[in-house]
């Protein structure tokens, strides 16, 4: 169970995880030695998977972002297991989840261009049978974050 100063400790992280110890321990009201021993209890006990960078996609000239969505006839495992291994080794799927609902599947997917799409597209198509494959692209990013509620 988190208490209070845990979830703040989380809470300064989320949004800058590269702050020093002291300036953590100083943010949360705890000196340096018992933040350490939160925050290394909070690694192990996975509430942190793990640190990361955060980078700005239309720096690195991925300027659209697609929504795609997926539907299939095969909901059995096997066919699960080869599409799911083969959208992971495509580095331009971002994130991938199974839905609820009328769609099966939705993939957040970073290219260059709407028109570089039609790749990624080829790619998928070839992992395994799909129904229905539909994108759709993001004009503006209106909020983006990776900071859950606390």
């Amino acid at each position: 169970m988190l208490d209070d100063t845990d979830q703040r400790i989380l809470r300064h992280i989320q949004t800058n995880s590269d702050l020093s110890i002291q300036a953590l321990a100083d943010a949360v009201g705890l000196s340096a030695t018992p933040t350490t021993r939160r925050l290394k209890r909070l690694e192990e006990a996975g509430f942190i998977r793990k640190r990361v960078a955060l980078l700005d996609p239309d720096k690195l000239g991925l300027n659209a972002t697609l929504f795609v969505s997926i539907r299939t006839s095969r909901h059995d495992a096997e066919w699960l297991e080869r599409f799911s291994k083969g959208v992971e080794r495509m580095p331009e799927v971002v994130e991938f989840y199974r839905m609820g609902g009328d769609i099966d599947y939705l993939l957040k997917i970073c290219v260059p261009d709407v028109k570089d799409y039609d790749e990624v597209y080829k790619k998928l198509i070839a992992i395994a049978p799909l129904s229905d494959v539909s994108a759709s692209f993001a004009m503006e990013a209106i909020k983006n974050t990776t900071e859950l509620p606390l």
